[in-house]
């Protein structure tokens, strides 16, 4: 495993992002694990997350690209680390862009936040974590009605690994639907086998509970591919 994806995990336990217990996910699905990318909430923190999301955008997709789109709400933040990640590293400026809820009549009037997005750019999506592909099928609408643009990717922090509305995961799912490849900065199946060697006061991070809980929830809910 790369060591960025290593670092990745380390930091989203550092930050109470990826947390184990009894949780349900927006989908209703009782889950003994949750992402929940809220808890990046310091300049930090959004910076180190830029700079994963960049390395694993570039690595995955390359950086032949013209603009970053975060859906509303947490994919706003997340398109501005990364833009600048990506500049910072890499030295490519990249734009980003944001859907607002509601679309504003004054001032900087429209749908969108940040850089505009017109016929011939090509875009990659960025997102905190999808489940269902309910948030792409809602996105989509927003980036094609701005003109003729190409869809050159989906970066996910984590794949969770599990079914979307069929028997395969959400985001092979939306490769079929839609054409375009997708990525994460980890999988869930990195986050056991790294977490599987780690220990917190000398035990297993992931108890034998803990190991059964998750193995039941992918024999419930887990991807074919």
């Amino acid at each position: 495993m790369e060591k960025y994806k290593q670092e990745f995990i380390d930091f989203m336990l550092e930050c109470g992002v990826l947390r184990f217990g009894d949780f349900t996910t927006k989908s209703g699905r009782k889950t003994p694990f949750f992402i929940n990318t809220g808890f990046y909430r310091t300049g930090g923190q959004l910076r180190r997350l830029g700079g994963f999301y960049a390395e694993a955008i570039r690595s995955e997709f390359g950086l032949d690209f013209d603009v970053l789109f975060g859906p509303a709400y947490k994919g706003i933040p997340m398109s501005v680390a990364a833009a600048m990640a990506i500049s910072e590293k890499y030295g490519k400026e990249i734009r980003y862009c944001s859907n607002r809820k509601e679309e504003k009549d004054h001032g900087d009037k429209g749908i969108l936040l940040g850089g505009p997005i017109s016929d011939g750019d090509r875009v990659v999506i960025i997102e905190d974590v999808t489940t269902a592909g309910t948030s792409i099928a809602e996105t989509l609408p927003i980036i094609k009605a701005q003109g003729d643009v190409k869809l050159c990717g989906l970066c996910v922090s984590v794949n969770r690994e599990e079914r979307g509305t069929g028997k395969k995961s959400a985001m092979k799912e939306i490769e079929e639907a839609y054409g375009f490849p997708t990525t994460a900065i980890v999988k869930m199946s990195e986050v056991r086998e790294y977490l599987k060697n780690k220990t917190i006061d000398g035990q297993p991070y992931l108890n034998e509970e803990l190991e059964k809980a998750i193995d039941a929830y992918y024999m419930q809910y887990g991807a074919e591919e």
